[in-house]
């Protein structure tokens, strides 16, 4: 922003003591904004937040936080969703389909291969 040092220095100590520039406040928050609009699975969020250079502490912490049943809830709605969605007759391509979303989006290999047994038998 083309400031001279000494603001810049003071504002991010502002920033510091307000508690605005807090790592692990920035973990909780893009685990749960990326956990409820983009439907990321926990090995997705661990991905990009180690992209990010983020400690793996801060991370497993906030990934245990999330609320198992809502995690839970959230896998079996987007599963049945993706489910409809996909046109095709051949019963292994659509497992093949429904497999390779849910994994991209970074759910757990035993919950994906669980539930495309279970939808598609």
């Amino acid at each position: 922003m083309r400031m001279i040092p000494e603001a810049q220095d003071k504002i991010i100590v502002h920033l510091l003591e307000h508690n605005y520039l807090n790592e692990e406040r920035f973990v909780e928050a893009f685990i749960r904004g990326k956990f409820r609009i983009k439907k990321w699975g926990k090995q997705r969020l661990q991905m990009e937040l180690k992209r990010k250079d983020i400690h793996p502490t801060l991370i497993r912490k906030a990934l245990n936080r999330l609320n198992t049943d809502e995690y839970w809830e959230t896998f079996d709605q987007l599963a049945v969703q993706k489910l409809e969605s996909i046109k095709e007759s051949n019963l292994q391509k659509k497992r093949k389909k429904l497999a390779d979303f849910l994994l991209y989006r970074g759910w757990e290999s035993p919950m994906v291969y669980d539930k495309v047994r279970e939808l598609i038998p």
